[in-house]
């Protein structure tokens, strides 16, 4: 089948790369001719573990194209997917939908003949009745059926979300949209992925509901954490405890310094306004964004005291910027709310990610040091906070980290370093939610 994605972003890029390599001819549209530029030459503009070659390896079989030509990214497409951004509104917390809503109007004008609509973009429900209404002012003459067509994919691990999905959830309004997205997907029928055949609104409340939920359990647990550490109790082994309980499941109970992202922040904060509008507030949903915020101010306290109670004048090294491993992504990251903390209580701050961005550079701090490794952002620092869990830093050797440092604290705000070795390695260990050792 011949596809088209318009947008190249993360969503269009990963969900293109990933259907050409379903067989499908697929071309991927952008309108920033650097951006296309860029990926025609073979340089990928995000960072997604083997995304790179499975890009190259389509691009060689020529199952992949990038254009920045309408007309010719849409000229005989059987469907076509909006994945284009939907942020948060300037305001008021909605869904910004405007670059979906010109997309399809762009889209309609210039196709030739029919096709399915596709949303891929994350939006509210109500989106694809209000795509359906644009197309048909713009092209009265046209059959354009609209779907919905919501993306589950984790940072970090998109290519394997893609290609072995949990299941896949497909909004339609007409046998021939169910048709074309079914054959699309074949592929995953031979490892016998559910496909949910919804109506376009169910889709789209499929997709907020499963992201507010995943951002609740990170939530509850970050709280759990939290009255651990008063009562003396160990969240790992409540964590475990009730993640053993096929009823609430082990994933996303790992407490932390509050989530991030492209996604969560975002989609719960749409999601909650979506009740407000419908007179059906989300309560849960309203208080988890809330809590989460006020989390990530209260993991720059947590530095504070444990340096205690001032950080003026000393150096604090911080590992980890992105706001999950493997990627690098640090939209919403603690890492932009706890180091401009830091730094206005007088802190010196070195830094390293693995996957350090030029991005990082422009939101954070401009007296920020970046290291070139984990052990020389902790040169003479008087503490270390751990905010993302990369691999690399779970392999640090207590004792080359202690000689590195000038002072003795360490933040584990992960929990990804055994304590009993920390403290053996002369260090005031700090973690969330467990028993003081």
């Amino acid at each position: 089948m011949r596809i088209t994605m318009i947008g190249a972003g993360y969503v269009g890029l990963v969900s293109g790369a990933c259907f050409a390599e379903f067989g499908h001819d697929v071309v991927v549209l952008d309108k920033d001719p650097a951006k296309i530029e860029a990926l025609q030459a073979g340089r990928i503009p995000i960072y997604e573990p083997g995304l790179e070659k499975l890009v190259a390896d389509n691009v060689h079989d020529r199952r992949l194209h990038f254009t920045t030509d309408l007309a010719e990214a849409v000229g005989g497409a059987e469907a076509v997917f909006l994945a284009v951004g939907t942020p948060t509104r300037r305001g008021d917390g909605h869904a910004d939908l405007t670059y979906v809503f010109a997309a399809a109007e762009e889209v309609a004008r210039a196709l030739t003949g029919p096709t399915v609509l596709v949303t891929k973009s994350t939006v509210p429900v109500g989106t694809g009745a209000q795509v359906r209404e644009i197309v048909r002012r713009v092209r009265p003459d046209l059959t354009i059926d609209v779907a919905s067509n919501p993306e589950f994919l984790r940072e970090g691990n998109a290519i394997g979300d893609f290609m072995r999905p949990d299941r896949v959830v497909i909004g339609v309004e007409s046998e021939r949209a169910e048709a074309v997205l079914k054959r699309l997907y074949r592929p995953l029928y031979l490892i016998e992925t559910p496909v949910v055949a919804t109506a376009i609104e169910t889709a789209e409340m499929i997709k907020y509901a499963a992201n507010a939920f995943l951002a609740m359990k990170i939530t509850f647990i970050n709280e759990v954490a939290d009255l651990c550490e008063k009562v003396g109790a160990d969240v790992h082994d409540v964590a475990r405890g009730i993640g053993l309980d096929g009823r609430i499941g082990r994933k996303f109970l790992h407490p932390g310094p509050g989530y991030g992202g492209s996604c969560f922040p975002k989609d719960t904060l749409a999601f909650a306004r979506t009740g407000q509008d419908y007179g059906r507030p989300l309560r849960l949903v309203e208080a988890t964004v809330a809590v989460n915020e006020a989390r990530k101010e209260a993991m720059a306290a947590r530095v504070i005291e444990a340096c205690g109670g001032d950080v003026a004048g000393k150096t604090i090294a911080v590992l980890g910027l992105t706001f999950k491993p493997e990627t690098d992504d640090m939209r919403e990251s603690p890492s932009l709310t706890v180091l401009p903390l830091l730094a206005a209580a007088g802190a010196k701050l070195a830094a390293f990610d693995p996957a350090m961005s030029e991005f990082a550079r422009q939101s954070l701090p401009a007296s920020v040091r970046y290291a070139g490794n984990a052990l020389g952002a902790a040169e003479g620092a008087d503490a270390v906070v751990l905010l993302t869990e990369w691999n690399e830093f779970r392999a640090l050797s207590p004792q080359k980290l202690k000689a590195a440092m000038r002072g003795d604290v360490v933040l584990d705000l992960r929990n990804v370093w055994d304590p009993v070795a920390m403290r053996e390695a002369g260090f005031r260990y700090h973690s969330i939610g467990r028993p003081k050792v």
